[in-house]
């Protein structure tokens, strides 16, 4: 396992779509195993997507409180609710912003076994799957922040 390098705002990575993986294999699982070292190895992050280290293919992980996720092709087949949310970014450090995000998602991805899961993120997991999910679009926060914080 390795620690993986952040890209920072203007990385032309993390405006691209990532590709969605075709087969789960040993090399996606060393992939995920080194984004989940270098999220840990951050300190302040709760996920990580892959363009973020670099990397166009469609994975997250997730360790935020209890929950430890390796994601592969996540999307969003459902949501409810309505919540305001302060945001931030590993990529875009000391940036800050207000958005509005889903109270619920729920995710269809595969696991690192690539068997099918299906979760449903309440309040800050919801904040995070968005987030997440929006970086494998190329998209960021910054596109959805309604009042930036200093």
């Amino acid at each position: 396992m390795a620690l993986r390098q952040l890209r920072y705002e203007g990385d032309i990575s993390l405006k691209k779509t990532c590709k969605e993986v075709l087969t789960v294999d040993d090399k996606i699982r060393e992939l995920l195993d080194d984004m989940m070292d270098t999220l840990r190895a951050t300190g302040n992050g709760a996920a990580l997507a892959a363009n973020q280290v670099g990397i166009l293919k469609r994975l997250v992980v997730v360790d935020y409180g209890d929950c430890q996720y390796k994601l592969i092709n996540p999307k969003i087949i459902g949501q409810s609710g309505v919540q305001e949310c302060i945001e931030g970014c590993l990529s875009f450090p000391n940036r800050f912003g207000m958005t509005i995000r889903p109270q619920s998602v729920t995710i269809q991805a595969l696991n690192e076994n690539g068997e099918e899961i299906i979760l449903t993120g309440k309040w800050e997991m919801a904040k995070c799957f968005c987030h997440e999910i929006e970086h494998l679009d190329g998209e960021c926060f910054l596109d959805k922040v309604i009042k930036f914080i200093d």
